[in-house]
């Protein structure tokens, strides 16, 4: 079984990586792939109706409606009735969504920030991990062991803001690596070829010999 210091550090980076992605990004991926593996029916319909609607109305801009009036209001009362079904699909659609949202949103918060509520209020009188006697002064001892656990020893309030300020540094130096490697990239695109010969217009070169000539 896993510690409770792995179980914390897993927990706070899944905290970290929801909050830098965004909760609304990370439940419209998880619905993408509900209705890809629950093969939802209303979801199919639904975009038979918009692939149909698009091409109905991509049709009834292409025809005129003086010169193929007959044509044009054929397709236009096809393309009102498909849009009209469509925008009842998607309300429905959209309902259930907003369920499944609210049902993920509840199961990712549990999941994460309960989950971990409920680690630090049960294991809130246990040491994490013990401190050398003597490396730190009486004042840190306190700090690091607040609210309830032994003197001496490193609670698991004081690990989990370790663990928040440990990966919010790494993530800071990755992001600053990233933006210098990309920057680096872009100069040696932009700067040109050192030593490479410039070239010289003919015209101007004739001319400059010409003038050389001239001042002999």
């Amino acid at each position: 079984m896993p510690s409770v210091l792995l179980i914390t550090f897993i927990l706070q980076l899944v905290i970290h990586l929801v909050n830098t992605v965004g909760a609304s990004t990370v439940n419209a991926v998880l619905w993408t792939i509900f209705t890809s593996l629950t093969n939802s029916k209303a979801a199919a319909e639904q975009r038979a109706l918009k692939t149909k609607f698009l091409q109905l109305k991509k049709e009834l801009n292409a025809t005129s409606s003086q010169d193929e009036f007959a044509k044009w209001a054929k397709l236009r009362r096809q393309h009102d009735k498909v849009l009209e079904e469509y925008e009842t699909s998607k309300k429905g659609q959209d309902s259930t969504k907003a369920t499944f949202d609210k049902v993920v949103s509840a199961l990712r918060w549990l999941g994460t920030n309960g989950l971990r509520t409920i680690l630090q209020f049960w294991y809130s009188k246990q040491a994490m991990f013990w401190i050398p006697q003597g490396w730190v002064p009486y004042y840190a001892e306190w700090l690091l062991s607040f609210p309830r656990a032994p003197l001496g020893s490193v609670s698991i309030q004081a690990w989990v803001l370790a663990c928040g300020a440990v990966i919010l540094l790494f993530n800071d130096a990755i992001i600053a690596v990233c933006a210098l490697v990309m920057e680096a990239a872009s100069s040696k695109k932009v700067q040109p070829g050192k030593g490479a010969p410039m070239k010289v217009p003919a015209g101007k070169a004739g001319d400059e010999k010409s003038a050389e000539k001239k001042e002999l």
